[in-house]
C-alpha cells in the first residue's frame, strides 16, 4: 500500500476541509479586532457567540458557560489552579488519579508545591476508577476532584455520572478533562454533574491551538489571563477568532456524524482487536474491552520494544504511536501502563492506534500484516524471546 495510513488521531487529527473553509474569511476579510466599537470588527463579536452555542448545545450547558482558551493544557491548568486558589478558604485537598493526562498530573504537583494536598487514585487493571476508593479518599477539606472522562492512551471510559453525583452528594467540584471523549461520546453536563470540563478542537477535525473550559455558572473560579475584558473578564486577550469559527465548524460537524461516525469506528476497532489477538501471540489488550472510546485499540507486544516497532511501522507508511504525544521522546514506560499493573518490559512494548472517520478496513488488513511480519522480526532479534522459547519447548 502506497498511500499514508494515519492511525494516531489521538495525537490530533486532520483539519476537515470545510473547517478551513470556515476559517479562512476571518484571516483576510472580516478580520477586525472584536473588541473594537466600529461595526467591521464588532460583528465578530456575534459570531463568537454563534460558536458558543453550537459547542454549548452538545453539553447541554448555557452558552456563556463556555469560555475559550488556547488549548486541553490551558483548561485543565486553569480549572486546577484558579479553583484551589478560589477554594483555598474552604480546604487545600484536590483528589485525582494516577493516569491522568500530564497537564492534569503536572499542575497539581505544581499545587502540592503551594501547599496543596493531593490525592492519586490508584485504578483496576483496566484503569476504570474504583467508586469505594474515591469514597474512602474524600476528606472535610476536599475541594476538587479532577478526573478525566476517557484515557487517552488506553481508551478507558471512567463511571463520569457516578463519580459526579458522589461530588455534588458531598458538596465538591467536578472537574473532568474530556479532550479524547468531546465529540466521540455524548456528553451531558447536568446529567453528569459535571463543573467544569476541559476540550481542544484539534482532536475533533478542528484547528490547533484553541480549545474551551466549560465553567458551570455559579462556580466561583478566578481569572487565568489578567489583562483585557475578553472571556467575560476571565481569559484576556484578543479572542482567536478563526480558531473559534474552526472549533464551532469542527463541533457542528462532528455532532452531527457522531452516531453513524462511532458506530463505523466501534466496528473497524473491534475487527482490528480481534485480527490482532487471533494472529500475534503474546499480545494484551490494554484498557476495557467495551467502556472505551470507538476509535482507541492498544496493545503491548512481549518481547519487543515499543520505539522499534513504530520506526518499523513509520518506514511501512503506518503512523502509530506508543502513547500520549506530550511524551514522546522519553524513555520512560508509559505512566498509565504502569497504574494498570504492567511491569517495566511490557509497558515498553506498548502500541497505540487511533482511528478515524477515513479509516478502511483494507488499511487495517494492512497493517495487521505488517505487525506480524514487523513483531516477529523483532522477537526473532531478542534475546529474551529466544529464551523464552527454550522454556516453553521443555
Amino acid at each position: 500500500m502506497d498511500k499514508l495510513i494515519y492511525l494516531d488521531n489521538a495525537a490530533t487529527t486532520k483539519t476537515a476541509p470545510e473547517v478551513v473553509e470556515a476559517m479562512l474569511p476571518y484571516f483576510t476579510e472580516n478580520y477586525g479586532n472584536p473588541s473594537s466599537v466600529y461595526s467591521f470588527a464588532s460583528g465578530n463579536k456575534d459570531v463568537i457567540t454563534r460558536q458558543r452555542e453550537i459547542i454549548a448545545d452538545t453539553l447541554g450547558a448555557a452558552a456563556n458557560e463556555i469560555y475559550f482558551t488556547a488549548g486541553g493544557s490551558e483548561s485543565d491548568n486553569w480549572a486546577l489552579k484558579a479553583t484551589a486558589e478560589a477554594y483555598a478558604g474552604k480546604g487545600k485537598h484536590i483528589i485525582t488519579t494516577k493516569i491522568e493526562h500530564h497537564a492534569i498530573l503536572h499542575t497539581c504537583e505544581y499545587l502540592e508545591k503551594q501547599g496543596y494536598d493531593v490525592t492519586y487514585l490508584d485504578v483496576d487493571e483496566n484503569g476504570i476508577v474504583r467508586m469505594d476508593e474515591l469514597k474512602a479518599a474524600i476528606r472535610p477539606d476536599t475541594i476538587l476532584i479532577s478526573i478525566m472522562f476517557a484515557n487517552n492512551e488506553i481508551g478507558t471510559i471512567q463511571p463520569i455520572r457516578e463519580i459526579g453525583e458522589l461530588a455534588h452528594e458531598r458538596g465538591i467540584l467536578f472537574h473532568t478533562d474530556a479532550v479524547q471523549a468531546f465529540c466521540q461520546v455524548p456528553i451531558n453536563v447536568d446529567e453528569c454533574h459535571i463543573d467544569m470540563l476541559s476540550a481542544s478542537a484539534h482532536k475533533l477535525n478542528g484547528p490547533k491551538g484553541i480549545g474551551f473550559l466549560y465553567i458551570r455558572k455559579g462556580v466561583k473560579i478566578r481569572s487565568f489571563v489578567h489583562g483585557g475584558a475578553q472571556e467575560r473578564k476571565r481569559r484576556a486577550g484578543t479572542e482567536n477568532v478563526p480558531g473559534i469559527v474552526g472549533f464551532g465548524k469542527a463541533v457542528e460537524r462532528a455532532a452531527a456524524s457522531l452516531k453513524e461516525r462511532t458506530t463505523k469506528e466501534v466496528e473497524l476497532r473491534d475487527y482490528l482487536i480481534d485480527r490482532i489477538e487471533k494472529e500475534i501471540p503474546y499480545c494484551r489488550l490494554n484498557g476495557d474491552r467495551k467502556k472505551r472510546l470507538p476509535n482507541n485499540v492498544n496493545f503491548s507486544f512481549r518481547f519487543v520494544e515499543g520505539e522499534s516497532l513504530l520506526i518499523k511501522l513509520d518506514m511501512k507508511g503506518i503512523c502509530a504511536s506508543s502513547g500520549s504525544a506530550c511524551t514522546s521522546g522519553s524513555l520512560d514506560p508509559s505512566h498509565v501502563l504502569l497504574a494498570i499493573g504492567l511491569p517495566h518490559e511490557i509497558a515498553h512494548g506498548s502500541l497505540r492506534m487511533t482511528l478515524s472517520e477515513e479509516t478502511t478496513k483494507e488499511e487495517l488488513d494492512y497493517v495487521v500484516g505488517s505487525l506480524k511480519e514487523i513483531v516477529e522480526n523483532l522477537r526473532n532479534m531478542s534475546p529474551l524471546y529466544e529464551d523464552f522459547i527454550k522454556k516453553q519447548n521443555r
